[in-house]
């Protein structure tokens, strides 16, 4: 399971409700922040998630309202004693502009908590086991931009009937059936994981695409998501001006869940310029399953 908690919604300026890009991803025992714009440590105090267990930062790009709130968030973890390394994901020249950013403030090569920085490229970024994260690039105004791809382990139960009719005891016996060995009872039968076990459950996949200039090449990366986020900063009637600045139209993003398969579509990114009502109504028009996020809006998968 993915629960989403969305910090910031606003585009580039925010706004009384929408506060700048970020995104908490819960999955397991993991706590997982997407961007950091300026205010997300407040944010993160207002929604209810708090600091606790943050110890990955993934940053779709460099650009400042998207990383303005670094400095104030470790500051923070630092005055709380937090004793976790936190490890910043981020493409090369997006990790440039944190160090330089940190550099400012507390002096070259230093930070106010243990920090590692890990260069993106597309690929795997973590396999926590029971979930991975991948990443694929994203074209917008020149920047080493990254988006992230979310998608749990795909799990089988034992089924009780099955262990009871086919007599295997409690205790270790079972738990090596359910970490998928085969099992030699006393009996002398041998007992084989598929036995036992019921279906497999579907896959969950979760994609986050920050800002973006063009969907072209991410029709496989999104395909079939449970749940596509993604930036409409404007409306098809600006399409002109949403490429002069590298960002995408509702009819845009709409357009991509529908045709790769996408479950449900959630737009963030949003422009104050636009009510939300016209921006979720040139995307249902194509994509009925969509939805415009607003602050501490929470999202299930």
């Amino acid at each position: 399971m993915f629960a989403l908690t969305f910090l910031g919604t606003s585009a580039s300026v925010p706004s009384a409700e929408r506060n700048h890009p970020g995104i908490l991803v819960e999955a397991g025992g993991s706590r997982i922040l997407i961007d950091c714009g300026e205010g997300t440590q407040r944010q993160l105090l207002r929604s209810g998630a708090g600091f606790r267990r943050l110890d990955h930062l993934l940053l779709t790009h460099g650009h400042f309202d998207h990383v303005l709130g670094i400095p104030g968030l470790f500051s923070t973890l630092r005055l709380r004693q937090s004793s976790d390394a936190m490890t910043v994901h981020a493409g090369p020249g997006t990790l440039d502009v944190v160090v330089r950013m940190l550099a400012g403030l507390w002096g070259e090569g230093r930070a106010p908590i243990p920090l590692e920085l890990a260069p993106l490229s597309e690929g795997r970024v973590i396999d926590a086991g029971d979930f991975t994260i991948d990443c694929f690039p994203v074209r917008h105004r020149e920047t080493d931009s990254f988006a992230f791809s979310f998608q749990s382990a795909i799990r089988r139960h034992l089924l009780p009937d099955r262990l009871l009719a086919l007599r295997v005891p409690d205790g270790p016996v079972r738990k090596e059936l359910a970490e998928g060995r085969q099992v030699r009872l006393d009996d002398g039968r041998t007992i084989d994981p598929d036995q036992v076990f019921g279906p497999a459950e579907g896959r969950r996949k979760l994609v986050i695409v920050g800002d973006t200039e063009t969907t072209d090449g991410l029709d496989g990366h999104v395909a079939d998501a449970d749940v596509l986020v993604i930036e409409a900063t404007f409306l098809a009637r600006d399409a002109a001006t949403a490429r002069e600045y590298g960002h995408l139209t509702a009819t845009e993003a709409a357009a991509l869940a529908a045709r790769s398969g996408v479950k449900q579509l959630v737009l963030t990114h949003i422009s104050g310029r636009y009510p939300d009502q016209d921006i979720l109504a040139e995307a249902t028009s194509i994509f009925p399953n969509s939805r415009v996020a607003v602050d501490f809006d929470r999202v299930t998968i």
